[in-house]
């Protein structure tokens, strides 16, 4: 598609977008007691704004214009954070991770794939080289530590390599002689067929013909070329004649500069602030001197002497230049106090409530006043970032011609006025030092005062220092103040604690979607989650948030996640798919791969600061944890006390506190008996629990087509998809892999042609395998329904029942009255 398709797409972007927020602002700001109608509110806010991310993602990926994609960029992390607000509101009010929106998306006429969450490609394409660069110097590594064999030559004896050259060269040599003497059978050929044309005689309409053929062909060719060319210059997607000075490999490079923007950005950034420099720096800082001076002389003359100059903390030149009157500045003082003085009783506030609610006295006071109050959203971090986005497209975009850029080079006119303000501050440093020397020279000419600069430079200087001492936090000890990252890394591979991920995407985790969640739900059943609802959730909670850093420093924080479900659902897949979308690095830390190594409190604690230290350094990182359930185990059995399980337990906590908004590192646990361990600190740990089930028949039906094509099957009508995901229900995604490359062995690909796939030959090796019995599935269930988000769901489900059966008591007393 030409750039043209992905400026509409963008503007069509944009005004949704622009809709979505006046609709926001309406709709949200007024409390809500029917919670209905306020998830129906967000279910439809959530789906809109997924479609404008698609867009969005779409045409920053597409577009050649960086000037456009840095826009697209801010309005795009806006647009992902607000997603995740969203779906936090939405989990609050339903207490569920999972939520059924079948029958909204019927009513907008839209598929379950408009909701699929797409992963954005920026979060590889901004730093593939440094990817690749990282991913070599692992392999080197590992190579080197003998934890992965490269591909070498082995090694050949000096008669076996001879007889490996004659027989080469002998069959080069069979097949030249037979391409000579194919050559002489058919110049023999030609010479016979001649003779025979010659003893005839030559045909003139035979020859006629044949000319005019050639020709006429020629002809059409040619006018159907330049009807073709004049048809793309037509649609945009081909420059014209005059245009076309740009030679192809120019062409090629140009397109590979638009992956590389980031450097060419900066080189035209710093060409254009030298030009600004060099052209209007001598006028700003006139300017801002004239100012200034100005400012000295009106001062002296309504005071009646002059003022002294503001320190570089409290602005410089900026703080007399704001124009704020003696009163301005009381009344905002006024202001801050009394907003101090705010938070001061907000705070006794809260300490008296909390003591309360220790005490047992008020806690159904509040959730009355709640219930009379109704929902109402909670303050936005993304708004604002999505409000300053949509202003800058209508004051530089909107209304510009975009149909003579077939070049889509940059704007130097908004990257001058970017650049201006970052010119001015430069200079007004250079001129707030000339400045303050003119001031006391003026003070010392007129008024006869002398400067205390030293002295007060002095007891600022013994102030700070004393300040300095009482306001140093407590800061963690740096265990490793000596080692460099490279080294640190290298320990942690050698050890086996960085690992490789694998390249799987989120994608490959096929499974359809539930279409009759709602409908289950009005029948007071809860619906099992089926796997495009777990993929969804890895999105929100996993890629999203690792891929963006705005979006992690300001969306609600996830820390830890937890995937729980029987084995062979795609536990660890799902690991090394964030891994991939989002280019993070895999440290290991399962029970079972830290067995050994570092022994000892000291040790343990030393392992976790090394791995905290490069994961922070490298972020994105994904600390995984596989069978999380043995460090938090009631009784650890005898076969594993070797191991020593239990020693992370009480470490994790801390090591969880250590990490911050800005740091882009995820803690994620896999399990499949999560009801062997202690709920309490398990619940602690892991923020967000997501219980994998077994795939549903929808999900069965595609996992067989896909995974038979996959392995190299073809299906026909022999083969009944539909009898395999029937008689498959209780397996698992694992399962069906084994039994189709089982049965999909060499020989049984090299037999496709003549003897195509039928359903019986994977019914035996599906029959060897044990599936997921449905007390396994139930154990599951209320494991899930003892968690803190559980209890909640479940505590929800009464209350509505309660106010169900009081409804119909009213109704049945108002009959019997009448």
């Amino acid at each position: 598609m030409s750039q043209a398709t992905y400026n509409k797409m963008w503007t069509d972007a944009q005004k949704d977008l622009d809709i979505q927020l006046r609709r926001e602002r309406e709709e949200f700001l007024q409390p809500e007691k029917d919670r209905v109608k306020v998830f129906k509110m967000l279910a439809a806010s959530y789906i809109k704004y997924m479609q404008i991310f698609r867009n969005l993602e779409t045409a920053h990926d597409q577009l050649v214009h960086w000037q456009k994609r840095t826009v697209i960029r801010q309005v795009l992390d806006g647009v992902i954070g607000r997603i995740l607000e969203i779906k936090k509101e939405m989990v609050e009010l339903e207490n569920s991770e999972f939520h059924y929106i079948d029958n909204i998306l019927e009513d907008l006429k839209l598929l379950p794939e408009d909701i699929e969450v797409p992963v954005p490609r920026y979060f590889i394409k901004e730093k593939l080289e440094v990817l690749q660069q990282r991913e070599k110097i692992l392999d080197q590594v590992l190579f080197n530590a003998g934890l992965q064999t490269q591909k070498c030559v082995k090694a050949m004896a000096f008669e076996e390599a001879i007889k490996m050259i004659q027989v080469a060269e002998r069959a080069r040599q069979g097949r030249h002689r037979a391409a000579f003497m194919k050559q002489i059978y058919l110049e023999e050929k030609r010479e016979r067929q001649t003779k025979l044309q010659v003893q005839m005689g030559p045909n003139p309409d035979d020859a006629a013909t044949c000319i005019q053929k050639v020709w006429r062909g020629y002809i059409q060719r040619k006018k159907t070329d330049k009807m073709r060319e004049e048809e793309m210059i037509f649609l945009g997607m081909s420059l014209p004649p005059h245009l076309k000075a740009m030679s192809i490999s120019q062409m090629h490079t140009g397109q590979m500069n638009a992956l590389q923007g980031e450097v060419q950005e900066r080189h035209k950034e710093v060409f254009i602030k030298d030009k600004l420099r060099e052209t209007e720096g001598l006028d700003i800082k006139e300017t801002l001197q004239d100012q200034i001076g100005q400012c000295f002389i009106e001062c002296r003359h309504i005071i009646g002497k002059f003022p002294d100059y503001p320190t570089e903390e409290a602005g410089g030149s900026m703080a007399i230049l704001s124009q704020k009157t003696p009163e301005q500045v009381a009344a905002e003082l006024a202001a801050k106090k009394d907003i101090s003085l705010q938070k001061k009783s907000q705070k006794k506030k809260k300490e008296k409530e909390g003591k309360e609610k220790m005490k047992g006295k008020k806690p159904q006071k509040t959730g009355k006043k709640e219930e009379e109050e109704g929902w109402k959203m909670a303050p936005s971090n993304f708004l604002s970032i999505m409000e300053e986005g949509n202003s800058q497209y209508k004051a530089a975009w909107q209304n510009r011609d975009k149909g003579c850029d077939f070049l889509q080079d940059h704007d130097p006119e908004l990257i001058k006025e970017e650049k201006r303000e970052e010119v001015e501050e430069e200079i007004r440093v250079q001129v707030d030092k000339l400045m303050q020397q003119k001031l006391e020279n003026l003070k010392l000419a007129v008024d006869g005062e002398k400067s205390d600069k030293q002295k007060k430079g002095r007891k600022s200087e013994k102030k700070k220092k004393t300040t300095m001492r009482k306001k140093i936090p407590e800061i963690e000890e740096d265990l490793t103040p000596d080692r460099t990252i490279d080294s640190l890394y290298r320990q942690l591979v050698e050890e086996g604690l960085l690992i490789k991920a694998k390249t799987v995407n989120l994608s490959d985790y096929v499974g359809e979607y539930s279409y009759l969640g709602t409908t289950l739900r009005q029948v007071d059943i809860e619906p099992m989650p089926c796997l495009a609802d777990v993929r969804q959730l890895i999105a929100l909670y996993g890629i999203l948030p690792l891929g963006s850093q705005t979006v992690h420093e300001k969306a609600p924080l996830v820390k830890a996640l937890l995937l729980a479900g029987p084995t062979g659902v795609g536990k660890k897949m799902l690991v090394h798919a964030i891994c991939t979308e989002t280019g993070a690095n895999l440290f290991n830390l399962s029970a079972s791969n830290i067995a050994g190594k570092y022994p000892g409190k000291n040790g343990l604690q030393m392992m976790l600061h090394m791995v905290l230290k490069v994961a922070k350094q490298l972020q994105p990182s994904v600390v995984w944890i596989g069978d999380t359930e043995k460090i938090f185990s009631k009784a650890v059995p005898k076969a594993e006390e070797e191991m020593n399980p239990i020693r992370l337990e009480k470490i994790l906590p801390k090591f969880l506190k250590a990490l911050k908004a800005q740091d882009r590192v995820l803690l994620v646990g896999t399990t499949n008996r999560p009801f062997d361990a202690n709920l309490k600190p398990f619940c602690k740990v892991y923020q967000k629990i997501i219980l994998i089930p077994r795939p549903d028949y929808a999900s069965r039906f595609v996992l067989w087509k896909h995974i038979i094509l996959q392995n190299g099957g073809a299906i026909t009508n022999l083969l009944n998809i539909s009898c395999l995901a029937k008689v498959s229900d209780g397996f698992t995604q694992g399962h069906i892999i084994q039994a189709v490359q089982a049965v999909l062995s060499e020989l049984r690909l090299l037999q496709m042609t003549r003897k195509p796939l039928r359903t019986a030959e994977f019914m035996t090796s599906l029959a060897r395998q044990d599936p997921v019995y449905r007390e396994e599935e139930e154990i599951f269930k209320a494991w899930y329904a003892k968690t803190q988000l559980g209890k909640a769901r479940i505590r929800a489900l009464a209350d509505s029942e309660k106010a169900g059966k009081g409804k119909t008591k009213e109704g049945n007393k108002g009959n019997k009255k009448n």
